[in-house]
């Protein structure tokens, strides 16, 4: 029994893959579409078969490797030409043309370069490592590629042929693995704050400033707070393309998987902890600092934040990340791909740059020396 699954069209047995327009999933021979509902019960069958021997595929190596050990053979060098990279990898027979799949161990949905189907490995979602939601792609790959080259608008530095011989290497949608923690956040914090008012006094002008300790305390529930919980995607990238709109959130499917692809964590929940946390005694300051007004100044003195832990959900959140080159350089974005906000790095223009600072510069620098000359 392959431990990996294929959604295909009861009309055609074409391939499936879930769009996020029309929130179904649609052949890509036949056009048919189909509720997610639908063809997840039929798909039940098969995705738990597929985690049984998922289940027996691991515990048939780990037990062929212990008696290889046992017998007293050294192993060690086998993989010596994949060097570190042999150990976090994983192979899957294609159930449609019986390729080989050569996968990094924590992949969960990819598709065959053979026969083009998409391979969803429901072992990956077995047990304690289910997720509990899973929020479905929204914008397709077309509105990636337009959310990229209105990105480029407007860039001033931007060099004129990054744009017109760019191309993209890569575009991938992927379900992100995260974290979700919800908590409340507690606190105190001490402002400095300032007033001033002028009078006359005789031939002079005499000002007088006021300062004020100012003391704030409050509460602030959390929910849902994100953090990647994925090694290879970097985190500044998945921090600034929030938010994600969670009202779309579902509970989990891999039915919303085709097309796509996806990584199970390999950041576990107490490494991301941390993270959320200081987001969230960030956020507790800020809604503080908001509530001193009237003040013509306002210091912050200091702070005391306590957090009251709760929930930790597991969730799928849409991404697509498009990479490009410029000239032997890798550029990545990312997009939401519920919301279309987009980032990344672009390169620069040094020559326009430093032509527009000349053109800034100079004229100031000859106001100056003249000024200074009178």
């Amino acid at each position: 029994m392959p431990s990996i699954i294929h959604y295909k069209c009861p009309a055609c047995t074409g391939p499936l893959h879930y769009v996020g327009a029309s929130g179904m999933l649609e052949c890509d021979y036949c056009g048919s579409r189909f509720p997610v509902a639908e063809i997840e019960a039929q798909q039940k069958p098969a995705e738990q078969a597929a985690q049984a021997a998922f289940q027996q595929q691991q515990e048939q190596q780990a037990q062929e490797a212990a008696q290889f050990a046992a017998e007293g053979w050294d192993a060690s060098g086998l993989n010596s030409a994949w060097g570190a990279e042999a150990e976090g990898m994983q192979v899957y027979n294609c159930p449609s043309c019986g390729a080989e799949l050569f996968c990094e161990e924590t992949t969960a949905a990819t598709s065959c370069p053979y026969c083009g189907n998409n391979a969803i490995v429901p072992g990956q979602f077995a047990g304690t490592l289910k997720p509990d939601l899973i929020l479905p792609f929204k914008l397709d790959k077309a509105a990636a590629t337009d959310a990229l080259r209105r990105h480029y608008r407007g860039k001033h530095f931007l060099p004129k042929a990054f744009e017109a011989d760019n191309h993209i290497e890569q575009i991938r949608g992927i379900y992100v693995p995260f974290w979700l923690f919800s908590g409340t956040a507690e606190g105190t914090a001490v402002f400095e704050g300032t007033r001033s008012f002028s009078r006359r006094q005789g031939n002079y002008r005499v000002t007088t400033t006021e300062h004020y300790d100012i003391h704030r305390s409050g509460s602030l529930p959390f929910d849902k707070v994100p953090v990647d919980a994925s090694s290879k995607i970097p985190d500044a990238h998945m921090d600034s393309i929030e938010p994600f709109d969670y009202s779309e959130l579902r509970p989990f499917s891999t039915a919303y998987m085709p097309g796509y692809l996806a990584d199970k964590y390999d950041v576990p929940a107490e490494q991301c902890a941390r993270h959320a946390e200081e987001r969230c005694e960030k956020t507790m300051v800020s809604a503080l600092s908001a509530t001193v007004q009237g003040y013509e100044t306002v210091s912050p003195l200091g702070h005391q934040i306590s957090l009251r832990r709760g929930r930790v959900q597991y969730a799928m959140l849409p991404v697509w990340l498009l990479n490009t080159k410029w000239k032997g350089k890798d550029y990545l974005f990312a997009m939401n791909g519920q919301t279309g906000k987009l980032v990344g790095d672009l390169p620069v223009d040094r020559k326009r740059f430093w032509a527009t600072f000349a053109a800034i510069a100079l004229p100031i620098a000859a106001v100056l020396s003249a000024l200074m000359l009178l």
